[in-house]
């Protein structure tokens, strides 16, 4: 009995197994994270896609609607957001002739064309959220799910 114990506790037939049983969760584990994260950028990256296409699209043609709305629907069916989730701002900066000093306004308002350069922009923002295979809640909004914020902007005049 005793011999059989010795040959027992000397046998290395089954140790790699049972690393294999310890490392294998671990490992699974940072492959799932991979993935998420890869999943994540690259809807991250669609939607930076979609914003740029709108903008693109801007300068190309505004067909037969508004520079708003024409951009607008090229993002939302490019990137398969709600409509709610484009804004699109205009913005005005006026810089000063002599001190080099910028001010930024509302589209509404106008620059002093006197003493100020003026520029127009155009700033997209879509925003979205991304659900994870596994959601853990690291980071995630009360619902487990992560933001997503893209701006993209350009220059008009």
């Amino acid at each position: 009995m005793l011999r059989l114990l010795r040959s027992t506790a000397r046998d290395e037939r089954g140790a790699a197994v049972i690393e294999l049983g310890l490392a294998a969760p671990i490992l699974a584990c940072m492959l799932i994270g991979m993935v998420d994260i890869s999943n994540a950028y690259s809807r991250k990256l669609t939607i930076e896609q979609a914003a740029q296409r709108g903008v693109e699209k801007i300068m190309q043609t505004t067909e037969s609607g508004t520079v708003d709305a024409t951009a607008r629907s090229e993002i939302v069916a490019a990137a398969g957001v709600p409509d709610a989730n484009v804004t699109m701002t205009d913005n005005l900066e006026c810089t000063n002739k002599n001190t080099g000093v910028r001010r930024v306004l509302l589209s509404s308002q106008d620059c002093d064309d006197a003493t100020e350069y003026h520029s127009r922009y155009l700033l997209v923002t879509v925003t979205d959220e991304f659900s994870p295979m596994f959601p853990i809640k690291f980071g995630a909004n009360s619902n487990g799910k992560y933001p997503i914020k893209v701006r993209v902007g350009m220059r008009t005049q």
